[in-house]
């Protein structure tokens, strides 16, 4: 990257900044932040900079090298705007909110830090966010009659908006996390995940989509974004899976499924996960706990799905010639999971997540030096351009953070959260089950063409009240939402992870968003576990925990064999149905369900154990080009 930066006088400077800003958080993290809200401010000033450096504005077609006048003046006054409350912090920590009138410099500074950091957002994650901040703006300015002074004490001169917790764990925890990454992706950790999961599962049936299963579960866990496992694993997994017969729309929603559940994979899943420790007042290692088994649940569905399909139609894995040997790729690459390990081992001995994130970012280049078969990745360029992608990669979160704060400061300021809680009830009819399944809807509308993040966020205002006030577990309401938060990236019409598959797939979107939430299914049954057996999140005693364990893993596996049509061989209709009938009996915890969900599995089995129906594939080598959707 380094030596592209004389090509523009922006690259220059969109460096400089970006390093700065890593810098100053690297700093931060290891000496302890300033006061909340300088702390904030200085964040979303080092974000508003690189964003209108960066990312062009409605006028540009096609690409463009440096920015114009308009980007710099917007620089300016957005820098400016976040800036302005550390200038006059010591009179804003003074005056009382919401009786003290704001003064003219207050209404400038406030009025151009929101319309810019919705222009900002626009540019960064698209048009739907700023849109749904739009409308919340206008609903309590038109609709319920909220001044502009009102609005602008509520969002920019406390932290209850713009600077709220969102931006707060955006600043604290998640650029260091995506530092991390960065690093370690220079580091050469993805030729690893990649040679590690092909060693592990490419030469069985199927292979190459398990490898996109397990490799998208180990870059996610790092990444924490759908969208970027997807352009980063697909490339090499999707033509795989079309080498040996997938067909283009089931190869791009593999990798678009396993690329998505990457976000709720442990250690470090995705950004909204500090969000929701923040939330809730409990540690991240806590929320990681609560996610540990759902997330297996959802690859073990995925896994088995993909098995399924591979046997139902007769294919083969790769030759083991073509494949890495496993004790070869340990012994060459294998010490680059310390890192990894270093975090998950900070955290449990109870050290908060920056400095974990610290201490794994410490831990990256040490690790790859210890080997002369990584050493080499390394250079002089490896630390700066890390830094410099971590910085970048941090703008579409930080922006949508920031402008989710004005959606959640504004839902607070007209308390639309809890009449929204009581339309749900009435709606309802304080039926859990039909509560349940307003709010899977309304999450994943919300969720649409959003980052997971602000989708999570806004949810938490709208939805997880409703949800606590019928009686469901706080934790339980929180990863309610936030699965389905996720799952809006595969669910179709507007799914940006099926769309990033299909772009390398070729397939046709609807096939593929048809097999993504096929292959996906589980994922939207989970949530309904943790309401009915919140065992499944690790809470409660042993014994319920492991049983839980064992019926949700029978229920997960009957749930692929269901959708696709094959356990022990071809599945009839009738058993297909009786297949996701068991699965569905096994969400509820509870003798009769159990024993209806075993019931139903162990008939399919035993029709099939005494038929002895043979499956009949098709051929096995199947050439490459007769992958069509």
């Amino acid at each position: 990257m380094l030596k592209n930066l004389a090509r523009n006088w922006s690259a220059a400077a969109f460096a400089a900044v970006a390093l700065a800003m890593s810098t100053f958080h690297l700093y931060v993290a290891f000496f302890g932040p300033p006061d909340a809200q300088i702390f904030r401010a200085i964040h979303l000033a080092f974000v508003m900079a690189l964003a209108f450096l960066l990312l062009p504005g409605f006028l540009y077609k096609g690409g463009r090298k440096n920015p114009n006048i308009l980007d710099i003046i917007l620089l300016i006054l957005g820098v400016s705007a976040a800036l302005y409350p550390i200038a006059v912090y010591d009179y804003i920590v003074t005056r009382m909110y919401y009786v003290d009138d704001l003064n003219t410099y207050d209404f400038i500074f406030g009025s151009i830090a929101i319309v810019l950091i919705l222009e900002a957002t626009r540019r960064a994650v698209g048009l739907a966010l700023p849109l749904t901040a739009a409308l919340f703006l206008a609903y309590a300015v038109f609709w319920r009659g909220f001044g502009l002074q009102m609005m602008l004490d509520q969002l920019y001169m406390t932290t209850e908006g713009i600077f709220g917790i969102p931006l707060g764990v955006s600043a604290t925890y998640i650029v260091l996390f995506i530092i991390f990454g960065a690093l370690v992706e220079r580091s050469g950790a993805g030729r690893l995940f990649m040679d590690f999961a092909m060693s592990l599962t490419g030469h069985t049936a199927g292979g190459p989509a398990k490898v996109a299963c397990v490799t998208s579960g180990l870059f996610g866990s790092v990444s924490g974004s759908a969208t970027a496992n997807v352009m980063t694993t697909g490339v090499f997994t999707i033509p795989l899976m079309q080498k040996i017969g997938y067909k283009k729309g089931f190869s791009g929603a593999v990798e678009a499924v396993a690329s998505t559940g990457g976000q709720i994979m442990p250690p470090i899943m995705g950004a909204a996960a500090f969000v929701m420790a923040e939330f809730l007042g409990i540690s991240y290692l806590e929320v990681a706990a609560f996610a540990l088994l759902p997330a297996i649940l959802y690859y073990v569905a995925l896994f088995t799905a993909v098995h399924f399909e591979a046997k139902r139609t007769g294919m083969v894995g790769l030759p083991r010639s073509e494949l890495p040997h496993l004790p070869t790729v340990l012994k060459e690459r294998g010490h680059l999971f310390l890192p990894l390990v270093i975090i998950v081992w900070t955290l449990l001995a109870g050290y908060s997540a920056p400095l974990s994130a610290l201490a794994g970012i410490m831990s990256v280049i040490p690790t790859a030096l210890l080997r002369k078969t990584t050493r080499a990745e390394i250079t002089l360029n490896t630390i700066p351009d890390a830094l410099i992608a971590g910085a970048r990669n941090t703008i579409p979160v930080a922006l949508a953070c920031a402008c989710a704060g004005i959606v959640v400061g504004t839902i607070t300021l007209t308390n639309l959260g809890t009449e929204f809680t009581q339309l749900v009830i009435l709606v309802s009819q304080d039926s859990l089950v039909l509560a349940l399944v307003l709010t899977m809807i309304a999450g994943i509308i919300l969720g649409m063409g959003m980052p997971t993040t602000p989708a999570y966020i806004v949810q938490v205002a709208l939805l997880v009240p409703a949800l606590v006030k019928l009686g469901v577990m706080v934790e339980a309401a929180h990863m309610f939402v936030f699965y389905y938060a996720i799952l809006s990236a595969i669910t179709p019409p507007v799914a940006m992870a099926v769309y990033a598959a299909n772009g390398i797939s070729r397939g046709t979107l609807w096939d593929t968003g048809y097999q993504a939430l096929k292959l996906g299914a589980t994922g939207y049954i989970i949530p309904f576990m943790f309401v009915f057996g919140p065992s499944i999140l690790l809470i409660g005693d042993t014994l319920p925990i492991i049983l839980t364990m064992i019926t949700a893993t029978i229920g997960v596996i009957c749930l692929a064999g269901g959708m696709i049509g094959y356990l022990l061989g071809r599945a009839t209709v009738v058993e297909r149905l009786m297949l996701i009938g068991a699965a569905v009996a096994l969400i509820k915890p509870g003798l009769v369900t159990d024993a209806t969900g075993f019931a139903l599995a162990g008939g399919v089995v035993a029709i099939q154990v005494i038929t002895r129906r043979k499956d009949q594939p098709v051929p096995a080598a199947v050439r490459p080009n007769t992958a069509t959707s």
